[in-house]
């Protein structure tokens, strides 16, 4: 008689071994191994098993380049972030935490796609369909087009495409779904990696775009086997406070389009809106006030302006506080012993706090040079005027060095009707109307104000 061969699988990584082990030694979870089914070993080994090429190789020289053909999801800032649009058979993945507004989103897609003319299948396993209607009601989504389907079996979903044809597919969420030929349950990485590949599979055949939820672990990444993220051909994230309007949607992969745009939303009562005028939602108008100073930032192609807000207080604690909301606390720490080592300012005696106005982060560095103004504004209480720019990195020498897209920059707050700008050089274009000053040394800056 035959040894029973055992297949046991980590449910956090999907890493598999021979033998039962209470700690994953690929991703350190504990207690996670489950032992795979005889079924489920089957489909593994059928899966893996190489294909035979159906056309010999061609040199890269003859080969023609495909045109991408996309349509418009009715929303602006969702067709940026793609790339330009949707495409035809492509595997979208939308991560998110909870309450962030990942349903609110494609549900409202979903309406603006049937209202074009096209047919699409919303497949819900969280939410009943009076539950959608409603929200679908608030939203302004509802559609004939737009199709509903609570269920969780996957082969019950193909079957539907099956008999009617869409145009695409909405999945809420593919952790929920499971499938027949697994015994696994779901959210399991059998069950998910098995249903990620055979949607792919029906969207690449039939050019059905395919739009999938996928839930996020407490780390903050998409629950599930890292494959996932490897057989998709985009992966967004929903980033935001639930205290918040605000909502950023990033991409970290797209295989059509550039990973450096980024979508900004609001959200109101009637659901998840492109937010209309964005700039003026993070810098206010107004008094000058000791501790502010305005700054221009690049997510993606799109300059933002952003209000820095710094408070320098004397400190009652042999050390003082260092707290950075917005911006990275290294680099707070990094320009404060700049600022000590160059100007001999002592905020070795005094507490220092940042905050970026509106709730968005700071990525970059050229928002140095208004973190330094901020901060100096506040320790001499002496406002800036509202109607000056700070652009600049500053090193750990004490110089200010250039930033990508100066002139894009200026344009942004010519728009905005800014007057002056502190840049670290001479910018090729000049828009009328704003008076560059040229600050090379964090010195200067302090004789400027």
């Amino acid at each position: 008689m035959a040894k029973k061969k055992s297949l046991f699988e980590c449910q956090a990584c999907g890493f598999q071994n021979a033998k039962w082990l209470g700690k994953c030694p690929n991703c350190g979870a504990w207690d996670e191994f489950l032992e795979l089914s005889e079924t489920q070993i089957a489909t593994l080994k059928e899966t893996s098993t190489p294909l035979k090429s159906s056309s010999g190789a061609i040199p890269i020289t003859d080969v023609e380049i495909e045109t991408i053909e996309r349509f418009s999801s009715g929303d602006k800032e969702l067709d940026l972030v793609l790339g330009g649009g949707i495409v035809p058979g492509s595997l979208t993945l939308i991560g998110g935490s909870p309450g962030v507004g990942k349903s609110t989103l494609l549900l409202k897609i979903g309406g603006n796609l049937a209202s074009s003319g096209k047919r699409v299948l919303y497949v819900s396993g969280e939410e009943s369909s009076g539950q959608i209607k409603l929200r679908s009601d608030r939203l302004g989504s509802t559609h004939a087009s737009l199709f509903l389907l609570p269920e969780i079996r996957l082969e019950a979903i193909i079957n539907e495409l099956q008999t009617t044809p869409f145009d695409a597919l909405i999945v809420d969420s593919i952790q929920t779904l499971y499938s027949e030929k697994l015994t696994a349950a779901p959210g399991s990485v059998s069950q998910v990696r098995e249903i990620t590949f055979e949607l792919m599979r029906y969207g690449k055949e039939h050019n059905l775009a395919i739009f999938i939820i996928g839930h996020i672990t407490k780390e903050g990444s998409i629950a599930g086997p890292r494959i996932l993220e490897h057989m998709v051909d985009t992966v967004l994230y929903f980033e935001g406070d639930n205290n918040r309007e605000l909502r950023l949607l990033r991409g970290f992969k797209n295989r059509f389009g550039s990973t450096s745009e980024v979508g900004i939303f609001e959200m109101t009562k009637t659901g998840l809106m492109s937010a209309t005028d964005i700039s003026k939602k993070f810098f206010t108008r107004g008094t000058p006030q000791a501790g502010s100073a305005i700054t221009v930032i690049m997510e993606g192609s799109r300059p933002i302006v952003l209000e820095v807000q710094a408070l320098v207080s004397e400190s009652s604690y042999p050390n003082p506080k260092r707290s950075s909301t917005g911006y990275e606390l290294n680099r707070l720490t990094m320009l404060l012993a700049l600022l000590e080592r160059k100007l001999d300012l002592p905020f070795n005696q005094y507490d220092v706090f940042i905050n970026i106005a509106g709730g968005i982060k700071v990525g970059e560095t050229a928002a140095d040079l208004a973190i330094i103004a901020a901060i100096i504004s506040s320790f001499r209480n002496r406002p800036i005027s509202k109607d000056t720019i700070f652009l600049g990195e500053v090193s750990l020498i004490g110089d200010v060095r250039d930033v990508f897209h100066l002139d894009a920059r200026l344009k942004e707050a010519k728009t905005q009707h800014f007057s002056k700008a502190l840049v670290p050089s001479k910018p090729l274009e000049t828009p009328s109307g704003v008076k560059c000053f040229v600050v090379d040394e964090v010195s200067k800056v302090i004789e400027w104000m």
